[in-house]
């Protein structure tokens, strides 16, 4: 068991500003370096309600919520790293960005855009936000207060008014999510998911080129798939990316993935890939002497399914990014027997093997994301997921897909406090 006294804690916070969470989960988690939020709904915190109106108004409320969710822990919008805005209906895209970019003026975050099968409470909008935490989370002892985030655009990869291509914050980037849009020509490349998915992929290596930093420095990847029949071909893609460094090669490295099937994405597109990297520099005013040498500690265990093109936990600093876990036993790799809860119960079992042999415990997860085939199934859900998170703790979002691999009805990835750190190179 890791003593976490001397260390960064796990800080969750609620507001009666914002609408209090309709499920076992925390409004936003703070650890270390980085605040993670829930996912948050266009519901009025004074009703527990919907807001009247359409998308327009459903995206003003969440902002609002997020907007005092941020304020109730001493920060301002300008800390947001990343916005993911998740939609009904794609089409909806161009009024939830007038709404966006009014809160956003000057500095735009990394930014993921999505439609999805279904939202909770038949929503038509859902937003989350990643925000910075330079005070850190040791208790009794602020951190270095004064860390700059670093905010970087190339004209080698599309460029948006809405959203920086890479958003630097201590030891971590956080990219924009990367459509099939060849740069030059600001259209979507010829061909079908495979070719879109490896101009997606030239799209986040040059947004990493900039800022001189290695493609193998890619922690965990999230693809997003129009059609999720099209993964082999996405698949063959990200084989002709990872590993991408002898060094990698040599110890067969991949990051942690989760895969989603959306009902639309912008543009059109068949596939949109976002990334979260490491950043071993760090960001001012951490001293160079402090911050060179961090490693990245990738870590499977055959106590969970295991697969060829990711890694079930990749630890750098002090977060780990866990792989979406299916309801699959390890033994088999087959599905569990039963409905929704025995399989959100196999997938709970699976992060929990993951999380317990990294030496950590589920105490330490700070945000769950909880993909659902059947949105009504969320209730049915709750009553397992209260038994592995019985404080509430993690901060969370759930969407509606219209498939999962394997057939499941259910699937769930998550972040984990690393209180420990990563070592330095010997």
């Amino acid at each position: 068991m890791i003593i976490m006294s001397r260390f960064n804690t796990v800080l969750a916070r609620n507001t009666k500003n914002a609408p209090m969470a309709m499920g076992p989960y925390s409004q936003t988690v703070a650890f270390s370096h980085y605040n993670n939020l829930s996912a948050q709904l266009p519901v009025d915190p004074m009703t527990g309600k919907l807001v009247a109106g359409g998308a327009k108004e459903q995206a003003e409320r969440c902002f609002k919520n997020i907007e005092a969710i941020v304020e109730s822990i001493g920060h301002a919008m300008d800390d947001v790293i990343r916005i993911t805005i998740f939609l009904k209906n794609i089409s909806d895209i161009d009024v939830v960005n007038q709404v966006y970019s009014r809160y956003f003026q000057g500095y735009a975050p990394a930014l993921t855009v999505a439609a999805v099968a279904a939202l909770p409470q038949n929503a038509l909008v859902q937003v989350e936000a990643l925000l910075s935490n330079g005070e850190g989370t040791i208790p009794d002892a602020p951190q270095a207060g004064d860390l700059v985030k670093i905010a970087s655009n190339t004209n080698h990869a599309p460029l948006s008014p809405l959203s920086t291509q890479s958003v630097a914050f201590s030891h971590y980037n956080n990219l924009s999510a990367q459509l099939p849009i060849d740069p030059e020509s600001g259209r979507l490349v010829a061909g079908g998911a495979r070719e879109q998915a490896a101009q997606c992929l030239r799209n986040i290596r040059a947004i990493l080129e900039n800022i001189a930093v290695p493609f193998d420095d890619i922690v965990k990847v999230n693809i997003f798939l129009k059609n999720l029949s099209d993964i082999e071909s996405v698949n063959e893609a990200c084989r002709a990316c990872f590993p991408d460094s002898a060094i990698a090669r040599a110890v067969a490295y991949v990051p942690a993935r989760t895969v989603v099937e959306v009902s639309g994405l912008p543009m059109g597109a068949l596939v949109q890939i976002e990334a979260v990297v490491s950043h071993g520099d760090g960001t001012p005013p951490q001293a160079v002497e402090d911050r060179h040498g961090i490693v990245i500690r990738a870590h499977d265990t055959e106590n969970a399914p295991r697969c060829a093109l990711s890694t079930q936990a990749v630890a750098f600093s002090h977060y780990s990014h866990l792989s979406a876990q299916l309801p699959l036993s390890a033994a088999s790799d087959e599905l569990v027997a039963g409905g929704v809860k025995e399989q959100a119960g196999q997938c709970l079992n699976n992060i929990k093997a993951i999380v317990e042999s990294t030496g950590h415990l589920m105490s330490d997860v700070v945000k769950v994301n909880v993909f659902l085939k059947n949105i009504a199934d969320i209730d049915a859900v709750d009553e397992v997921y209260a038994s592995f998170f019985p404080g509430g703790v993690p901060a969370r979002r759930t969407v509606g897909v219209a498939a999962l691999p394997r057939g499941a009805m259910i699937q769930i990835d998550a972040v984990v406090a690393n209180a420990e750190g990563t070592p330095p190179k010997a």
